[in-house]
């Protein structure tokens, strides 16, 4: 990756960071922030700090670690050397970098998690599938981060010249560094996406729109090939494996701000885009469901909740819109039904629960 590439990625993701934090600034204010608010500007510092380091170790110290020499070379290097300083930094630099992409993924998958929470509130099983998430993203964090700080022992042994510390102690190649990263990682991702789809698939929304959404929500998949990528370009990648896998992390690091980011500014690119005449990207064909043809002012959210014997509330989705401030499946070609002007009176039923005991039916609004 040549500089000008790491630099024009990390503009490109504090660019985006930065319209998100606007995005949220403008719809709900900095006093109804939550935890992904304040974490995704936190992403942003790291992936910089990241980045940096990326370029320290091709810039700085020749792409030189502890790794791929001989016996041979590593008792003849003179520990006084440019070279023996350039591979004891550069290895330190690749302890650092790893501890920068560990923590940077699972910070944007908490703001992920976060975000699906907003999305399904209300809705008792997908709320339970969030806390799970949270577990999930904790107790794989604190194993990954273990891993790579206890893995190799003395920590100084990281950057160890002479003899050889091993597999273990070389952070540019080391296998556990790369397995235990790379497997929580696609099965965090797996589990995250599983959340929406659900939703997704059953939401009663056109065809276009619902494939546009699914599509969006599905971005994780390419998280996943840049990590199985970047897994395998430092296991093959020989004496250049500190400046690829380097490369490789800010890549893949860039492809998750992305992914997290866009379901968020989705709505506000589109308005965007429809101002200048480029709206046909996302906008919905085809006949819209019934729930969303009538003239009322009540945008009804469409999950059903009936008690049942265990006293919870079964959710089964049937429209377009859950609590989520983003509103990302309100009706593109209907936004005019849901704006009121200012001295209305008129009142606006966001939700609607149905609620059966002992055969009576009542509705909530």
């Amino acid at each position: 990756m040549a500089d000008g590439e790491a630099f024009a990625l990390l503009a490109i993701g504090l660019t985006l960071i930065f319209l998100r934090v606007w995005a949220r600034w403008a719809s709900v204010g900095p006093s109804k922030w939550q935890l992904d608010d304040y974490l995704m500007p936190m992403t942003g510092v790291m992936f910089t700090l990241e980045t940096v380091a990326a370029y320290l170790v091709g810039a700085l110290f020749q792409g030189l670690t502890n790794s791929y020499m001989t016996d041979e070379q590593r008792e003849s290097l003179d520990p006084y050397s440019r070279e023996y300083s350039n591979r004891q930094w550069g290895s330190k630099i690749q302890v650092i970098g790893w501890s920068f992409y560990a923590c940077i993924l699972w910070m944007l998958k908490v703001c992920v998690a976060v975000f699906y929470g907003r999305l399904t509130n209300g809705l008792v099983d997908f709320t339970f599938r969030v806390r799970i998430a949270y577990v999930l993203l904790g107790v794989t964090y604190v194993f990954v981060a273990l891993s790579l700080l206890l893995g190799c022992q003395p920590l100084t042994k990281y950057w160890q010249i002479y003899p050889d510390p091993g597999n273990l102690c070389q952070p540019t190649n080391s296998r556990l560094s790369v397995l235990v990263v790379v497997i929580p990682n696609i099965l965090t991702d797996c589990y995250l996406l599983s959340i929406p789809m659900p939703l997704l698939w059953m939401a009663n929304i056109s065809f276009r729109h619902k494939l546009t959404l699914m599509v969006l929500f599905s971005g994780a998949v390419f998280v996943m090939v840049a990590g199985i990528i970047r897994a395998a370009v430092i296991l093959e990648a020989g004496p250049e494996g500190a400046v690829s896998g380097s490369q490789w992390a800010c890549r893949e690091t860039f492809v998750s701000i992305v992914v997290s980011n866009l379901p968020i500014v989705h709505p506000y690119l589109r308005k965007f885009a429809t101002k200048f005449g480029l709206g046909i990207a996302f906008t919905k064909t085809g006949a819209s469901a019934p729930s969303h043809q009538h003239r009322s002012k009540t945008l009804s959210t469409g999950f059903k909740s009936s008690r049942n014997k265990s006293g919870y509330p079964p959710c089964t989705p049937q429209s377009t819109a859950w609590g989520s401030d983003e509103n990302i499946l309100v009706p593109h070609t209907d936004d005019r039904h849901l704006r009121l002007p200012e001295n209305s009176r008129d009142i606006v039923v966001l939700k609607e629960v149905t609620i059966t005991t002992n055969g009576q039916a009542r509705s909530e609004g």
